[in-house]
């Protein structure tokens, strides 16, 4: 049984693809309304790609030698252009994507110029959504995006990944931590501000918590005069995220520690979420969402975050060599009333002559006595408004910081 060869298999799907290219860019010419001359018509695009096809097969320098002179058709028609006050290239473009298509077949098979041929078609039809989306989004965000780049492809690649002194962890492992932190941070500043944009306080509450249940804490306080029954929901939603978040940290970190936070982790968040949601059913506020355009993933914050992150691992080393995990238990409840991401992170990566579970329980601890001083903002930037929340913070915090002890009881009594 005689079988198709490959080759006229590839000729017969570049000249389909190559065809259907022209016949996209003539429905684009059509959908604009372009009543004037163009190069390149569906039968053009055709040949070039069988042409493409068949001069990368018979010597790579007729292949060349045919672009070259593609190249040159299109300067003499570009420079005509010109005179008529006409610059736009996308025919030039596709002509060499098309044009490409034989080499790309052959190199990469049949998946990249349908890769290709599915990006033109998309490109050529995106015009409407990219005109609302420029509508849409602040370009400083594009400056955003750079900087967490920056953070993550430019710097992360350069670090060495040999044990400091002391620390017994790598510079790379270091600033993979401020990279982490950053990209979920940013990943729920994107959602809040663009996909549940004015959505209400409470998804305000849900994803502020994500990236800083604390500042969330803050920025809803003072927003509590116009809506106290929501922000009270709003704010106590923002704590039960933070549950959630501490999880998915220790789970990239530190796997084996995760699974013994898992319960009581969940278990807080679904408290929380209940609290939340009952607070929200009994308000009969109408709520609008604040809109706050702090983003949180600044190339300074990124350094201080990795400044404090080694000075914790230096600390939480030196409180568990003198004092044990007695002491540790002290720091942690101490570094709540602060920024606890990095001393959770140093307990995640650093190596201490602590057992997994010391671990979790000094996390619980910091996040317990973090609610605390959440309360205390609420109460402060509030002026005694989100005083329904600040109780339940309390609450909340109070048994997240004794739930080692109910834990270890538990288990003595088993």
């Amino acid at each position: 049984m005689e079988f198709v060869p490959k080759e006229l298999v590839h000729l017969l799907y570049v000249g389909v693809l190559a065809f259907l290219v022209g016949l996209e860019l003539k429905t684009y010419r059509l959908a604009k309304a372009q009543k004037r001359t163009h190069i390149g018509s569906t039968r053009t695009f055709t040949f070039i790609g069988i042409l493409g096809y068949l001069f990368y097969r018979i010597d790579l320098w007729l292949y060349l030698a045919g672009f070259l002179a593609l190249t040159g058709i299109y300067l003499s028609y570009y420079i005509h252009k010109l005179q008529k006050n006409r610059s736009s290239i996308i025919s030039y473009l596709l002509i060499t994507l098309v044009y490409s298509f034989g080499p790309s077949i052959e190199l990469f098979d049949i998946w990249m110029p349908t890769l290709l041929f599915v990006l033109i078609v998309f490109l050529l039809n995106a015009n409407r959504a990219l005109r609302y989306l420029f509508e849409q989004i602040n370009m400083e965000e594009f400056e955003t995006l750079g900087k967490f780049l920056l953070l993550s492809a430019v710097i992360l690649p350069l670090l060495p990944d040999t044990p400091l002194p002391y620390l017994h962890i790598s510079a790379f492992k270091i600033w993979l931590v401020v990279v982490v932190i950053s990209g979920i941070s940013y990943g729920s500043y994107i959602a809040q501000k663009y996909i549940f944009k004015n959505k209400g306080f409470l998804v305000t509450g849900i994803l502020g918590g994500l990236y800083s249940s604390t500042a969330t804490t803050v920025v809803l306080a003072r927003k509590s005069q116009i809506a106290p029954g929501v922000i009270n929901a709003a704010i106590v939603a923002a704590t039960a995220m933070m549950y959630v978040r501490l999880l998915i940290i220790t789970y990239i970190f530190n796997f084996k520690v995760a699974k013994l936070l898992t319960l009581p982790m969940l278990g807080f968040f679904f408290i929380g979420s209940l609290i939340a949601f009952v607070l929200y059913t009994k308000s009969q506020d109408i709520s609008q969402a604040p809109i706050d355009d702090r983003n949180p993933l600044e190339l300074g914050t990124a350094f201080s975050f990795a400044i404090l992150f080694v000075l914790m691992m230096v600390l939480t080393n030196f409180v568990v060599s003198h004092y044990g995990n007695l002491g540790l238990q002290f720091l942690s409840f101490i570094i709540g009333f602060t920024d606890i991401d990095p001393f959770v992170l140093s307990l995640l990566t650093g190596k201490y002559t602590l057992t997994h579970w010391d671990i979790a329980s000094a996390i619980l601890i910091a996040s317990g006595s973090n609610n605390l001083l959440k309360a205390l903002y609420a109460l402060l930037f509030g002026h005694n408004r989100p005083k329904v929340a600040a109780v339940w913070l309390i609450i909340l915090g109070m048994l997240t910081i004794i739930s080692p002890k109910i834990v270890e009881i538990s288990r003595s009594l088993l």
